[in-house]
């Protein structure tokens, strides 16, 4: 844990969760600009922790929201291992905290990164929310498999985080985001899981860059369409 939103000049509250199995849960609670502002629950990709997301958590709060971020069971400062059923625990219980903070479901969006897309879909099928914002997104770790290491038996694989299965039904408006230039999750996987999407008001944004910095190479290209996806929503 290498930095906090403090070191971006943001405030904020670090949080203990308690998931469903009893892991304990590192979250960082960033209030909005406003007392009015949409909440982001933010779940996070594989590689590093929170602590890698604070440009993140600037652009958020520049684009209106105030944030949960979730940290994974086994990650940063979270107990626990993680396994594919826990980060669906782990996801459950970063919902359940903005309900018990007063947080309606008309103001929560649900924004998954990365691996944290699986998690965040799952969700998007099983609570009520606002929205959903899916970002850098595989169709399934199977697929992921086939691409990554086409000699694998993926049949094996212990994962499925199976995104492309989901996504019929989420019924919520969703915001699509994929970078043409990911060079870790083909952009054509972003094509077929925004057809799957069961939703009536879907976005598709086409980023550019890489897979962990398109947020930033693609400038007011992503912050805008964050922006935006927010304002659109009902108030």
């Amino acid at each position: 844990m290498y930095a906090h939103p403090g070191t971006v000049g943001l405030k904020w509250e670090a949080l203990t969760l308690v998931a469903g199995d009893g892991a304990r849960l590192r979250a960082w609670w960033i209030p909005g600009p406003s007392a009015e502002s949409p909440v982001m629950l933010c779940l996070h990709g594989n590689g590093g922790n929170l602590s890698h997301r604070t440009d993140k958590m600037r652009l958020f709060h520049d684009a209106g929201a105030a944030q949960l971020w979730v940290e994974w069971r086994g990650y940063g400062e979270s107990g626990g291992e993680p396994d594919e059923p826990g980060l669906y625990r782990d996801a459950l219980a970063g919902w359940a905290w903005t309900g018990a903070r007063g947080v309606p479901p008309g103001k929560l969006v649900l924004y998954g990164e990365s691996l944290g897309n699986g998690p965040a879909i799952e969700l998007a099928t099983r609570v009520p929310a606002a929205g959903l914002v899916v970002d850098s997104a595989f169709t399934s770790i199977p697929d992921m498999g086939r691409v990554v290491l086409p000699w694998f038996p993926v049949r094996l694989a212990r994962l499925r985080f199976d995104n492309l299965s989901r996504l019929p039904r989420v019924m919520m408006p969703t915001l699509v985001l994929h970078s043409a230039q990911d060079d870790i999750i083909p952009f054509e996987m972003a094509r077929r899981n925004f057809a799957a999407i069961g939703a009536a008001k879907k976005i598709f944004v086409e980023l550019k860059g890489s897979h962990n910095e398109g947020f930033l190479d693609s400038g007011a290209v992503y912050s805008g369409a964050i922006k935006t996806f927010l304002a659109s929503l009902p108030k």
